[in-house]
């Protein structure tokens, strides 16, 4: 039996018509992705939930006006940067004020195991937010430059420029780690 998967524009249609519990299916299908996207930019687990958890909100108070329902998640990505922008500027403040001082609990086994990618997650935090923000869309999310655009409000060739500065800085903040 096939399993018929519907497009946004009809689960968007259904939760408009009062199904609200047509809403999980748009989670579901978008959770991990923006999740990925929310930790990378944040660095924090329980920031990119939070952020994650206001994009959901947020899309779903005005899901009515999403003009492109085919295009929702573009729209939802959209919500997501502005939620994430929002909640680095809150993180940034604080952090001027807190000092962090929990003691250093990894297992050095699994630190050697993981160094790599700790080293190339610390070079993604090391980015400008404008880079790490255009690096992670272009390449780990693999979108077009028209749709970061769109979904950033940037134009393309600014996006192009932050995207090749960005590849720039983290080559040479990982000179010497990859190989």
């Amino acid at each position: 039996m096939e399993v018929v998967v519907p497009p946004d524009a009809d689960v968007i249609a259904s939760v408009v018509d009062g199904d609200l519990d047509a809403f999980t299916i748009l989670v579901r299908r978008y959770r991990d992705l923006c999740f990925r996207f929310a930790l990378r930019m944040l660095g924090n687990r329980d920031d990119a939930e939070e952020a994650l958890q206001d994009a959901f909100v947020r899309a779903f108070r005005a899901l009515a006006a999403c003009r492109n329902r085919d295009r929702f998640g573009a729209w939802l990505y959209q919500i997501l940067v502005n939620e994430c922008r929002t909640r680095a500027t809150r993180t940034a403040r604080r952090d001027r004020y807190f000092v962090d001082v929990a003691p250093d609990l990894i297992d050095p086994a699994s630190r050697e195991d993981s160094a790599i990618g700790e080293e190339i997650e610390y070079a993604l935090a090391q980015l400008v937010p404008e880079q790490r923000e255009v690096f992670l869309l272009r390449y780990v999310e693999e979108l077009g430059y028209e749709e970061i655009a769109e979904i950033t409000g940037v134009g393309v060739s600014a996006l192009k420029m932050r995207a090749k500065r960005g590849c720039e800085r983290l080559r040479e903040l990982l000179e010497g780690v990859v190989r």
